[in-house]
């Protein structure tokens, strides 16, 4: 953060200040944050609540099919609580995911976001973020109110970035289709 803010031109202490950083160690830790997070909101006067990888202490720790349902359950939850908690507040929430292969997948991409439809149900927004060479690529996968559409950017001591469009090695692309024709 003390980089990007000094790319950016902010005061790097400035910055640190309006962030809070809470260490989950565990499932049940998670789900406790999560059940205080109004409380948390209040007292550090939150805009915006990153969850970092929602799914993966519980999939730590919930293992095999037998455990498939009780882990099902509480992240149903969990994530409940964190929609009323968005809308009580008004505030964002930002949840990251993890993707795992699908190796029956014969055609197309083989990964797929974990948690099943449990997290794809209670999420207003699912974007599927991929690197693509020395770049990303943002694609939305489900909006309720924006088209599917890809966008590309990158990640560097700014933070997010627009990616720097190169010339074409043919000239000007101005007056050029989609084909590279003119």
């Amino acid at each position: 953060l003390n980089q990007i803010a000094r790319a950016r031109g902010f005061d790097p202490m400035l910055v640190l200040k309006n962030v809070a950083i809470c260490k989950v160690y565990n499932s049940s830790h998670l789900e406790l944050i999560i059940k205080d997070l109004g409380r948390y909101i209040t007292a550090f006067n939150a805009k915006l609540v990153i969850i970092d990888s929602i799914i993966s202490l519980h999939r730590a720790e919930y293992l095999g099919r037998g455990t498939l349902a009780d882990r099902q359950q509480r992240l149903n939850a969990m994530l409940h609580k964190i929609i009323r908690v968005a809308e009580i507040y008004n505030i964002s929430m930002v949840i990251t995911n993890q993707v795992q292969s699908s190796p029956d997948m014969f055609f197309g991409d083989p990964t797929k976001a974990t948690g099943g439809n449990i997290i794809a149900h209670t999420s207003t927004y699912r974007i599927y973020l991929r690197k693509s060479g020395e770049n990303r690529i943002a694609k939305m996968i489900d909006s309720p109110y924006h088209p599917y559409s890809d966008i590309r950017f990158t990640v560097n001591e700014k933070g997010v970035d627009d990616v720097e469009e190169k010339p074409s090695p043919r000239g000007n692309n101005k007056n050029r289709n989609e084909n590279g024709s003119f």
